[in-house]
């Protein structure tokens, strides 16, 4: 198992046989591999099939799923069959990899309401149906479930070593911190490798596409696939993403960007894009929009000023993709009238409230401070305005005058972010 090799160079955009390959590199998406060359071959040679697996622990994926799915799009436009696995049955146990506790224990009803919540996103994706290299989606819980204990830990427990998944990173810090680590969460290395060698059963599936987090995870699957099926499987990760400042980003990091419009509006969806770093917009146009490389490195040089007409372009293309034309168009839009215009725009996000509630408990509502001491700092700071006037009182509270003609209010922080206040 390696993570490079001497004979393909990933600087080298040619020296992959297979589309594949050659476009996941040149996107950034090839971090750790199996057997490259092995892989390379299989994707050169016809139609594969590659998975990869979500675990339902919220009702959206969010931006950091966004990277398998489009390594999963990718694959799918070079003739390969994608499988987005739910983790109905993984989802029980919980995965300890890098966490320096247990996730939460989920109920059955609250994991099937979840994978509810993020089947939603891999349609604007994926092409699901019944063709060669349509999608395919399915539950880990149909096979997990009904394992007989002693039976699995006659058939494949005598095929995973404790000092092996002990030296695993994800499982090693977390023990070198003294941090308790269950036995039910020790299982989940061994799930997921059944995971694999039964998509492989059902389905012909030879590949594991995952984040770099996923990486011992994945190994176990490899060698699983080999000492109970002699057969090879692969296995490819790509970085985990960071912002700017090299932290990083996921719903446990309280960073998320989701994908479902009922957590993230089509406008703030739009608004992410449009204010990531400057030094993240090359990577975020490889990662998350579908434009030609030719054209991503015209945006990516341009400089100062005019970075900004390229993170414009990443965020209609970036919003496009996920929430579809429209959206994109209409997020645009507002953003236009909001900082380009009047200054204000009924596509902005709204919330309802009451008409004398305080500037403090809005920020709050809104998610422009995460408590009351911050949303106090942030008037202190003379960061907020309703309707384009500094509040300056932290005391302050909503009036009648405050809501125009529209009959609504403009609640701002800094000044990216907007919302429409409509009275109850």
């Amino acid at each position: 198992m390696k993570s490079g090799s001497s004979f393909y160079n990933l600087e080298d955009m040619t020296s992959f046989k297979s589309d594949t390959l050659n476009i996941l590199s040149e996107r950034g998406f090839v971090n750790q591999y199996t057997d490259i060359e092995g892989l390379d071959k299989a994707c050169a040679s016809g139609s594969i099939t590659a998975y990869c697996g979500y675990d339902p622990t919220a009702d959206s994926l969010h931006i950091g799923h966004l990277i398998t799915m489009m390594m999963l799009y990718w694959l799918q436009q070079t003739g390969h069959k994608p499988i987005t696995l739910m983790g109905g049955g993984t989802g029980m146990i919980g995965d300890p990899s890098f966490k320096s506790e247990a996730r939460p224990m989920m109920t059955e009803e609250k994991i099937a309401s979840n994978i509810e919540g993020i089947k939603k996103a891999f349609g604007s994706i994926l092409k699901y149906g019944s063709g060669k290299t349509d999608a395919l989606m399915v539950n880990n819980a149909d096979w997990l479930k009904t394992l007989g204990y002693i039976d699995f830990l006659r058939d494949y427990g005598m095929h995973f070593s404790v000092n092996r998944m002990l030296s695993f990173d994800s499982v090693k810090l977390r023990l070198e911190r003294e941090q308790h680590l269950s036995f039910l969460e020790f299982n989940y290395s061994i799930m997921q490798a059944f995971d694999f060698v039964e998509l492989y059963k059902k389905h012909g599936c030879t590949l594991q596409v995952a984040g770099a987090d996923q990486w011992a995870n994945i190994i176990s699957g490899v060698e699983l696939g080999r000492k109970k099926q002699n057969v090879t499987l692969y296995g490819l990760t790509a970085s985990l993403l960071t912002d700017a400042s090299g932290r990083k980003m996921g719903k446990s990091e309280g960073n998320a960007l989701w994908l479902n419009p009922n957590l993230q509006s089509d406008y703030d969806y739009y608004q992410y894009w449009r204010n990531v770093d400057d030094s993240m917009v090359e990577k975020m146009l490889k990662f998350f929009t579908i434009l030609p490389m030719t054209e991503i490195k015209k945006l990516s040089a341009l400089k100062d000023a005019e970075i900004n007409e390229a993170k414009k372009v990443l965020a209609f293309e970036a919003t496009k993709m996920m929430r579809g034309a429209e959206a994109a168009t209409k997020a645009a839009e507002t953003a236009q009238q909001t900082f380009g215009g009047s200054g204000r725009s009924e596509g902005l996000p709204k919330i309802t409230a009451q008409e004398s509630l305080s500037v403090v408990d809005l920020l709050v509502q809104a998610e422009f401070a995460a408590s009351k001491g911050e949303a106090r700092k942030l008037i202190q700071g003379n960061g907020v305005r309703i309707n384009d006037v500094v509040i300056t009182d932290i005391n302050h509270h909503l009036t009648s005058a405050d809501f125009q003609t529209d009959e609504a209010a403009k609640l701002s922080a800094g000044k990216k972010r907007h919302v429409l206040i409509e009275r109850k």
